[in-house]
This record gives C-alpha cells, structure tokens and sequence, in this order.
C-alpha cells in the first residue's frame, strides 16, 4: 500500500517529534546533579541547627550530592520560609521548617511572605521537640493540681516567662491557663536564656519552654519541673508527668519540625526527597542521636505534614483570637 503524501509528512514529523522529545529525556540530568541548599531558619549551635545538619548529611548520604547548611534566621522563621517560597521549584533549595513557619505565624501575622498551604511541597514530618512547665524553686508546688490551685487562690500574682510573644511556648502558656482556669501574667522575653535565667532569680515564678533548654537546670536543681506540655512523656524527663495526665485529657502542644520545598516541585523529585528522608528517619543510629538532643523523631511522609497543617491552624488561629496573641 502506497501512502499519500500527506500522511507520509505527517508519520515523518510524529517520528521526529518523538525522536526529539526522547533526546531532551536522555539528555535531561538525573536528580540531583549537584549540591542541595537546606535553609534553617535558626541561628548555629542550637538544638535545631543541629537538626538540620545531621538531616543533611543522612540525605546527602541518600542522594549522592552534597546538601549544604545555610542559616537563616530572623522574624521567627518568616525570613527563612519567605526565601524558599520563593526560590525555584527544582528540588535544589529546601526548608527545615518549623510549627512555627506554618501553624503559628499564620495566627499572629496580618502579613507573611508565604502561604503555609499554597507556597510550598510537604515533604515530611521529621520531630518533635517537647515543651515543659517548670517552676522557681521557692514556688510552694510540686505538681499542676498545685499549681492550679495557687493560681486561683491568687489571681494574676504569678507571672509565666516566655522567650517571646507568639511563640510556640506563649501559646502553650495560654492554652494551659485557658485549660486549667489559672490566670497569670505573660512576660516575654528575648530568648530562652533570659527568660530562665529570670525564672531561677524570681523575677517570674513560673516559665513555658523547651525540653532542650529546660533539662540541664532540672538536673541540676536549679528549676523545678510541673508538667510536659505533648502528648506523650519526654524521653530526657520520663518522670515528669503530661498535662493530660495532670487532670487535663486531650491537651497536647508541641513545637514541631517538617521538610518542604517550593510549591511547584515536580513529582518524580518529590517522590525521591520523600523517599530519601524516610529512609534517613528510619535509621536507628538517627532516631538515637536526635533523642539525644531532646527531640522526638517523629517521621510522617508529605500527606501526613499537609494533614497536621490543616488540623492545627485552625486550632492555632482560635488560641491567637482568644489570647489576643499579634506580632503585627
């Protein structure tokens, strides 16, 4: 059989179109091809800088190229999460982010250079770091049903020390008092240090912050610890009880710590930076050294993360509205 004219030009174009479209494929690089940006939006040296740079090298070891470190802190990650939204969707600039970057800003900030469920791909839940109520030493309470009590004996004579106002400690702080009926005064300071440091001199009786921070003065006998503030007893400080546990069923606040990249990131990368960091998760030697820190691992895939996202910005958003908690 004879083909006609025109349809011998057109089998002759499809068969060159193909032939194009499979020499962009072969010529296309393998992801990743050179060094991956992780952005931490937290100065060095502390617990979640420290997060960061052994993520980076449990994946760098998955992916076979470098993942470098860069630090960006300030305005409560609002900094860091800005610049990955904005960077190219092309796996090779990610976000260690934070409760703080997706649940918390959107609830204090009128404006934010994000969207926390338009602006990026989840890639992950990664860990959980706890939140513990601790007290002066000279505070005559040994457990929140003690605490309670004095608070309610004495309205707003007790202060609780934060290190600053819309973090995730202040929520807790606020959601604790709403929960328990406790009214004290919120003092926010610029750090954890100071804050702690005023909690042991008696400048506040009472202070909210992390596992990390708190521990080494607990141990010490510096500061007396009331109750953790998640789910779940903390692996640094297993004998002190939950708020839950305390009397409070269902109260559970934590900070927590997720991976993402630009919205946009096409899935065949997606699927391999998933992949690669739950592979890191489940290696055992990383579970131990991230507990050793203080944090909990707490590995979730994409759909997990986008899940706690939508679950609990709204909840954020109402403590916000209830607590009169702004930045802006």
């Amino acid at each position: 059989m004879v083909l006609s004219r025109s349809r011998f030009l057109s089998c002759l174009m499809a068969s060159a179109m193909a032939l194009a479209v499979a020499s962009v494929h072969a010529q296309a690089p393998a992801y990743p091809d050179h060094a991956i940006k992780l952005v931490v939006p937290f100065a060095p040296g502390g617990a979640t800088d420290i997060l960061g740079r052994l993520l980076a090298t449990g994946l760098s070891e998955k992916l076979g190229q470098p993942v470098v470190v860069e630090n960006r802190p300030g305005a409560g990650t609002v900094v860091a999460g800005g610049l990955v939204a904005k960077a190219p969707p092309d796996g090779y600039t990610l976000l260690l982010g934070a409760s703080t970057t997706l649940t918390l800003n959107p609830a204090i900030r009128a404006s934010l250079p994000y969207d926390p469920l338009r602006s990026f791909t989840p890639l992950g839940l990664v860990s959980d770091m706890g939140l513990v109520l601790v007290v002066n030493n000279d505070v005559p309470v040994r457990s929140l049903k003690d605490l309670v009590a004095l608070a309610r004996a004495e309205p707003d004579k007790l202060s609780y020390g934060s290190f600053g106002t819309g973090a995730s400690v202040h929520f807790g702080g606020e959601m604790l008092k709403t929960a328990t009926g406790m009214r004290m005064v919120h003092v926010p300071f610029n750090g954890s240090s100071p804050s702690l440091t005023a909690l042991m001199g008696g400048q506040v009786q009472v202070a909210v912050d992390t596992v990390v921070a708190t521990t080494p003065l607990i141990k010490a006998g510096k500061i007396r610890p009331i109750a953790a503030l998640g789910a779940q007893r903390l692996p640094l400080l297993p004998q002190v009880p939950t708020v839950a546990e305390s009397g409070y069923p269902g109260f559970a606040m934590d900070t927590w710590f997720a991976f993402l990249a630009p919205a946009g990131l096409p899935a065949p990368i997606q699927k391999k930076l998933e992949k690669a960091l739950g592979d890191t998760m489940a290696d055992p030697v990383m579970q131990k050294k991230l507990v050793d820190i203080g944090l909990s691992p707490a590995w979730g895939p994409g759909s997990a993360l986008q899940e706690r996202i939508e679950r609990e910005l709204p909840r954020m958003r109402a403590v916000a509205a209830r607590s009169d908690i702004r930045v802006d």
